[in-house]
């Protein structure tokens, strides 16, 4: 192994030393504590140290890293503290994610280091977002993410360089190429000769390295860095390595042939830098058995620091309130000036707004510039606000998810369109793994916005007709939202932009043009979680949101000398139990009407509230009246015997006359 140090003092070598050796000594000491049953798991990074320590050390301490699971350096060489390490790793309260989450899953804004979720393939997306947020703000900086060669089989792998190239993101994906995906070997993940050559694919530099020579690693991010912090773009770099153990301790390593292991014991990173300092003159060898000693007295002391930590102590009230960021929205009198809007208008006039009240809000979708969206509700954006405001995506909607929560981790809002709420199924994992979690993990706010343009009415079949609010309301962390007029429409969307949780914004694609009402001019609030009172009744209560709140509007004109109450919700997560509640003690009987399918439908969590807390007051069993558990047909006949609206009539009159 050839190092070159260059223009590096030897005192800059030596710290580099320490940097590599003090992460090879605590992974020493941990699986001294595995076989001694005092931890329970453990991935190791022996023998491929020299990326985590060479690239970080290349970063400068306010640019954010992404690092995976075996890139203990990565945290030690930003110099946390071993002792929170090892409370974090044992589910102590000092913990990054006070017992929530284990191992390197977290993140830090004080280290700038934004840890995994299991998944993989979504950080990179991430450093996205984050780079993006640099380059808005005119901050000459550069974002540094780690994949393995496993995580480069994910489509977030290919939408996230996608992404990076067409919009020239400072960003440097690096692949750890370790030979193995836990126990599957490159040769049954990839077909290209090496993953490097992926990066001419997509129209950006590629470098492939010895992820084992530290200064090679070095002086390679460093010089990448140091060029994209002047000239933005995305930079590929594989660095080829091996892990010396198993994925994690338990899974073992007797997949692997000995002769890769005899081969790469000759390219260990220690002890070929240590060969190379000795050789230079550097280090003295008599200075290695006391550097030794005195990191092990250290490390050792850390960690029973750790361990002498008391256990956490469970409290349901601290875990439920610590799913989302406490907020309160403005308390803002509304305007007395009112305009007539359009529902879709409304939503216009609620992005309008936000985006003058907030520089720092970021709007992104497919065809959402200069050709307003699917829908036009971005039309004409472009002129006052510009294109790195109102940003085209490519077709990538897990890519984007993850670019929104990347901007909301380095200080911006976003919000994004989904074209159509069915295609949210192509960014799942992001919203409900990473927007949801990150909160309640390590108490990160995530400040994004989803619009989701949704239901049925207009024909458009079974891949652009769904009302599938009932996928997030059971995923908590999200917020749900689903407006039924345009005053609710403006007021829930800008109370969404200003509340620093994920929330789930759905729209009715119906009501776009079909539903005006009165909207207040200026900036309006409507508290997400607050129900509202349509029509007092004292016979019966609908409770409904979205198009079935005209649904139900609609019938009770119908039927005048019936006091129907109708509530409509208008938030889902949180909904207004209490709203509910009092509505159906009053009435003693309750309908729950909505446009999603009957099975698994919002309604049945309703439905099991009303059971559970208004049981006594009840005069008839409670009912549901929803849309058919099939798929949305195209054909009108079709799509209108589908809705919950043909069976209204039926469901009302069985439940007033039990």
């Amino acid at each position: 192994m050839i190092f070159d140090r260059k223009n590096l003092s030897n005192n800059q070598l030596i710290e580099f030393y320490k940097k590599l050796l003090w992460p090879r000594l605590v992974e020493e000491k941990m699986l001294i504590l595995l076989r001694q049953g005092r931890i329970g798991k453990w991935f190791s990074g022996i023998g491929q140290e020299a990326i985590a320590i060479g690239s970080t050390m290349a970063m400068n301490s306010d640019e954010y890293i992404l690092p995976m699971h075996r890139n203990l350096g990565v945290f030690t060489a930003r110099d946390i503290p071993l002792s929170r390490l090892m409370a974090q790793w044992q589910g102590k309260a000092s913990g990054f994610t006070k017992g929530r989450d284990r191992s390197f899953h977290f993140g830090t804004q004080e280290y700038k280091i934004i840890g995994m979720i299991s998944h993989l393939g979504p950080q990179l997306a991430l450093a996205d977002g984050i780079a993006l947020a640099d380059v808005l703000s005119r901050r000459n900086k550069a974002t540094l993410v780690f994949t393995g060669e496993g995580g480069t089989s994910e489509g977030d792998f290919h939408e996230a360089l996608n992404i990076a190239a067409v919009w020239n993101l400072p960003v440097i994906f690096l692949i750890e190429n370790n030979g193995y995906g836990l126990s599957t070997p490159v040769a049954e993940q990839y077909k290209a000769r090496f993953l490097v050559d992926k990066a001419i694919g997509y129209g950006m530099e590629g470098r492939r390295i010895d992820g084992n020579n530290l200064l090679e690693v070095y002086h390679t991010i460093n010089g990448i860095a140091t060029a994209m912090r002047q000239k933005p773009r995305p930079v590929l770099v594989e660095c080829m390595t091996f892990r010396m153990r198993g994925h994690e301790e338990a899974s073992g390593t007797k997949y692997v042939p000995q002769y890769l292991f005899d081969f790469w014991k000759e390219k260990d990173p220690l002890t070929n830098f240590e060969s190379y300092l000795l050789e230079e003159k550097v280090l003295r060898p008599e200075w290695l058995p006391q550097m030794r000693q005195e990191f092990n007295a250290q490390i050792e002391a850390e960690i029973e620091k750790a361990f002498s930590e008391p256990d956490i102590i469970p409290n349901p009230e601290t875990e439920m309130q610590d799913m989302y960021r406490v907020h309160n929205i403005p308390a803002l009198q509304p305007s007395n000036t009112t305009t007539t809007r359009r529902y879709i208008d409304a939503i216009s006039d609620a992005l309008w707004q936000s985006m003058r009240k907030f520089d720092n809000l970021v709007l992104m979708g497919q065809d959402i510039a200069e050709y307003g969206g699917a829908f036009k509700i971005t039309q004409g954006f472009v002129e006052e606000f510009g294109k790195a405001r109102v940003r085209n995506t490519p077709v990538c909607e897990s890519g984007i998810v993850g670019a929104a929560m990347g901007l909301a981790l380095n200080g911006y809002k976003a919000v994004m369109e989904m074209q159509f709420a069915d295609f949210v199924s192509s960014g799942f994992n992001q919203v409900v793994n990473n927007l949801a979690k990150t909160h309640y993990r390590w108490e990160q706010p995530v400040d994004v916005v989803i619009r989701m343009p949704a239901g049925a009415g207009t024909g458009a079949g079974p891949f652009h007709s769904q009302s599938n609010e009932a996928w997030f309301t059971k995923t908590p962390g999200l917020k749900v939202v689903y407006p039924a007029f345009p005053d609710d429409a403006k007021g829930l969307l800008m109370a969404a932009i200003d509340d620093p949780n994920p929330v789930m914004y759905f729209e009715h694609k119906y009501l776009y043009r079909s539903n005006s009402g009165e909207v207040p001019e200026g900036d309006y609030y409507v508290e997400i979680g607050k129900a509202k009172v349509i029509q007092q009744g004292t016979l019966a209560s609908i409770i409904t949101y979205g198009l079935g709140v005209h649904w139900a509007i609609q019938y009770a004109a119908k039927h005048p000398d019936l006091p129907i109450e109708i509530i409509d919700l208008r938030s889902l997560q949180p909904w207004d139990k209490k709203a509910v509640e009092q509505s159906v003690n009053k009435t003693g009987r309750a309908l729950i009407l909505h446009e999603d399918t009957l099975t698994g439908g919002f309604g049945s969590e309703i439905a099991a509230h009303i059971a559970e807390h208004c049981f006594k007051k009840l005069d008839a069993p409670v009912m549901r009246c929803a849309s058919l558990d099939t798929a949305i047909p195209m054909d009108k006949a079709l799509e209108d015997q589908f809705l919950a609206k043909s069976r209204l009539e039926e469901v009302m009159e069985k439940l007033l006359g039990y």
